[in-house]
């Protein structure tokens, strides 16, 4: 019988977005939106590309896609959309390139109800979030998403850009959870609750032998000073203060100067 021929991988660049969003990686989407001439191609038509590849859709000829392909190493690494214009013998079209940086990734250690606000929150500030809790008992509520269960099991692909919050002192693992977690070199590491609670976590850890400017930078208490006292109040402090260390902010209150 002979072999049937490869059938096209039909998945639209949108939906192909959609999934390289939730896996946290990196794109450029690139759309035309003017066709002078007859070249052949269309406007609204797409394509996505990563940095050395074609991932999903057409521009409508080779031509225009290998062009856009050439463009898009340098339009990630902008991090701006750009115009391109994209000539053929029978016309040409504007091209918009919009870059899709890697998504940072928040990882939330414990199912407590502050992690349950961090989680439903930090993905519309642009977080790719992954919860972990070992202890299945917490899980059997269905508003839980999928987590991590087993330290071990902890994704290898966090990304370069990776922040964590630790939100139950209490759980018997969270040496090792954090232990786990520091060799994935994280930009930051908060642990809910006072040194009072924490300390002894952190002694802990030097006892393990983790250097001290390591330890230095595990924030404990974790959150900007907002007087948070209910558990969204805290997961809104923790995540303001995720924020302004991404965005290297002082986490003050704006001055009048610099609105507008």
């Amino acid at each position: 019988m002979p072999s049937q021929a490869p059938q096209p991988d039909r998945t639209s660049p949108e939906e192909a977005l959609a999934s390289l969003i939730a896996r946290g990686e990196e794109a450029v989407l690139a759309t035309v939106v003017k066709v002078d001439g007859e070249p052949p191609s269309r406007a609204g038509a797409k394509i996505l590309l990563s940095r050395t590849a074609t991932l999903a859709g057409t521009l409508g000829c080779s031509e225009f896609d290998a062009s856009a392909l050439a463009d898009a190493a340098g339009i990630a690494d902008g991090g701006t959309p750009a115009l391109r214009t994209y000539r053929h013998d029978l016309g040409s079209i504007d091209v918009y390139l919009e870059p899709y940086p890697v998504a940072p990734t928040l990882v939330v250690f414990g199912a407590t109800p502050v992690a349950n606000a961090l989680m439903r929150w930090a993905p519309d500030l642009g977080f790719r979030t992954v919860l972990v809790e070992t202890r299945p008992e917490r899980l059997k509520d269905a508003s839980w998403p999928a987590a991590v269960t087993r330290l071990a099991d902890l994704p290898e692909a966090l990304g370069s850009e990776v922040y964590a919050v630790h939100t139950d002192h209490d759980a018997e693992d969270l040496v090792a959870a954090l232990e786990a977690l520091l060799t994935r070199q994280p930009r930051f590491i908060g642990l809910v609750g006072s040194r009072r609670h924490t300390g002894h976590h952190l002694e802990a850890l030097r006892a393990q032998g983790v250097a001290e400017e390591i330890i230095a930078r595990i924030q404990s208490p974790v959150g900007l000073d907002l007087g948070a006292i209910t558990p969204a109040e805290i997961a809104l402090s923790i995540l303001a203060g995720v924020v302004a260390v991404r965005r290297r902010g002082s986490g003050g209150w704006k001055q009048e100067s610099t609105i507008g």
